[in-house]
C-alpha cells in the first residue's frame, strides 16, 4: 500500500512522468458508498493501492439526524454486503454476532433496527479500514495529468486539511467521487439567518441554539417528509414546553409506500431497465415512484403524529392555540425579521392560490428539511469538462463518467457514487442498492482481479 500523504504548504501540477500514480484507486468521500466499495474489494481479495478521503474527522452517518429511537427504512438484510454476499464478514448479522447481541436482536422481532445501530455497524465496517484512510481532508478538484504521449492516464486529487488548511496532493490511476448530497436551503432563506437551520444539522446544531429544555421556545420546522416530521416529533420530547409549528407546501403529510411489489422499483436489476430507457421515460417513471422516498413520511409516524393532534383537539378546538401545530398548504418562501430583532417570521405563499402572507406567530428557530443538492461533483471536476463526450458529466451503466476515448485511456477513468439518480433511478442515493453496486464498482474498475476471485 502507498504511503498516506502529507500536508504540503501549495498545490503542486506537474506533467506526468514515467513513475506510476501514487494510487491504484482514490475515493472521494467515506460515507456508505465508498464503504460498499472498500468492503467488496475486500471480498473480492483484490490487491491494490486504495486510498478514501473524507472530510470528516471520523467515519458517522448523518450525525446530525441519530434521534432517540428513530428506526432504519430499510431491512437489515439490504446492508453492505449480504445481498452481494451473504457469506462477506461485513454483513449486519455477523456485526450482531461479534457484538455478542445476535440472539438478543432476534428476539426485538424486527427487520428495521435501530439507525442509531445502524450507524454503529457501519462505523464497525469501516474501522477495518482505518489505515486506507485520510480523514479530516476536504477535496478541493480533481484534474487530468497532461500526457503529451497520448490519452490521460493519471489524475491528481487535491485536497485541504479541514484543521490546518494546508493542502495535499495525490495522484491516481482511478477516481470515485462519493461525496453525498449537500444540504439545499432555498435560495431566499439561504445563509441569511443562524436561526435557520438545516435538517442535516439538527441534533449538533439546535442544541447549541436553544440550550434551556425547560424554555417555552416558538420553533418552526419546514417541509413534509421524513426528515421534517422526525424532527416535529423528537421537539415535542427534547422541548416540552416549546411551540412547535410544522409548514407544508402540500395538502396534508402523505405516507411511503413501502409495499412489497412497489418495493421492488429498489431490487438491483431495475438499474438495467431504468438506464436503458429513453430519458422522458425516465423522467416519467421516477414521478410515478416519488411516493417510495419524496416529500413522504413512514405510516407509523403518521399514526403517532395524528393521535397527538387529536388529543390537543380534544382539549382545544382552536386550533390555532395548539402547542403542536401542521400547517398545511404553506410553503415558506423567505422571512423576516421581527420587531424586537430576536426572532423571525416567515413569508408565506398559499400552494391553493397563490396568496402571500407574513406568519402570525415569531419563531426562535426554523429547521428546513428541504432536501440535498447532488451537484457537487461538477465543481471538483471542472477542469475536466473539455474532456467530456458532451457537455455534461454523463455516465455510463457502470457510473464511469462518458470522457472522450481519445482523450481518457481505457483503464483509467473517473466514477460518480450518489449523483445518477436521472440515469439510475431512485435506489441511487438509497442504502439499499450499495451491496450489489459495490460489487459493480469492483467488477468496473478492476475487472481481471475481480474476475478471477469470482471463479
Amino acid at each position: 500500500m502507498a504511503a498516506m500523504p502529507t500536508d504540503s504548504g501549495q498545490q503542486t501540477c506537474q506533467p506526468q512522468s514515467a513513475t506510476q500514480p501514487d494510487y491504484d484507486l482514490v475515493c472521494i468521500g467515506f460515507g456508505p458508498a465508498s464503504l460498499a466499495i472498500a468492503i467488496a474489494l475486500h471480498d473480492r481479495g483484490v490487491n491494490a493501492r486504495v486510498l478514501y478521503i473524507e472530510k470528516q474527522r471520523s467515519f458517522i452517518w448523518h450525525a446530525g439526524m441519530l434521534l432517540p429511537n428513530a428506526r432504519m427504512q430499510i431491512s437489515f438484510l439490504k446492508d453492505l454486503a449480504t445481498l452481494r454476499d451473504p457469506t462477506s464478514k461485513f454483513t449486519f448479522i455477523n456485526y450482531l454476532k461479534s457484538n455478542n447481541r445476535l440472539v438478543a436482536f432476534t428476539n426485538l422481532s424486527t427487520f428495521l433496527p435501530l439507525r442509531e445501530e445502524y450507524n454503529d455497524y457501519m462505523s464497525w465496517c469501516a474501522s477495518h479500514f482505518e489505515d486506507q484512510v485520510q480523514y479530516g481532508y476536504e477535496t478541493e478538484s480533481v484534474a487530468a495529468i497532461d500526457n503529451q504521449k497520448g490519452p490521460i492516464t493519471t489524475w491528481q486529487i487535491t485536497s485541504r486539511n479541514t484543521e490546518t488548511d494546508h493542502m495535499s496532493t495525490v495522484t491516481a490511476q482511478s477516481v470515485v467521487i462519493a461525496i453525498g448530497g449537500k444540504p439545499k436551503i432555498p435560495i431566499p432563506l439561504n445563509g441569511l439567518d443562524s436561526r435557520v437551520v438545516h435538517s442535516s444539522s439538527y441534533s449538533i446544531t439546535v442544541p447549541q441554539i436553544l440550550k434551556e429544555n425547560w424554555k417555552a421556545h416558538s420553533v418552526a420546522v419546514v417541509g413534509g417528509g421524513q426528515s421534517s416530521a422526525e424532527i416535529f416529533d423528537d421537539l415535542q420530547t427534547r422541548y416540552p414546553n416549546s411551540s412547535v409549528t410544522l409548514f407544508t407546501g402540500a395538502s396534508a403529510l402523505k405516507p411511503s409506500d413501502d409495499s412489497p411489489f412497489v418495493n421492488e422499483v429498489f431490487d438491483p436489476e431495475r438499474v438495467d431497465t431504468f438506464y436503458n430507457q429513453a430519458p422522458e421515460s425516465r423522467h416519467q417513471s421516477t414521478l410515478a415512484d416519488k411516493s417510495t422516498n419524496y416529500g413522504v413520511v413512514r405510516p407509523e409516524l403518521l399514526d403517532r403524529l395524528y393521535e397527538i393532534m387529536y388529543q390537543q383537539r380534544l382539549h382545544e378546538p382552536d386550533l390555532s392555540k395548539w402547542q403542536f401545530r401542521i400547517v398545511a398548504w404553506q410553503a415558506v418562501i423567505g422571512f423576516e425579521k421581527s420587531s424586537d430583532g430576536d426572532r423571525i417570521r416567515l413569508r408565506l405563499k398559499n400552494t391553493s392560490n397563490g396568496e402571500i402572507t407574513i406568519s402570525d406567530a415569531s419563531f426562535d428557530l426554523a429547521i428546513m428539511g428541504t432536501g440535498y443538492e447532488r451537484k457537487g461533483h461538477e465543481t471538483l471536476l471542472e477542469s475536466t469538462r473539455d474532456l467530456l463526450q458532451e457537455n455534461n458529466f454523463a455516465v455510463e451503466r457502470n457510473y464511469r463518467i462518458k470522457y472522450r476515448k481519445d482523450a481518457v485511456k481505457e483503464d483509467c477513468g473517473i466514477w460518480l457514487q450518489g449523483c445518477c439518480e436521472d440515469t439510475h433511478g431512485l435506489g441511487d442515493t438509497l442504502l439499499s442498492m450499495l451491496a450489489v453496486r459495490g460489487g459493480e464498482m469492483a467488477d468496473s474498475i478492476f475487472p481481471s482481479q475481480s474476475q478471477r476471485a469470482r471463479l
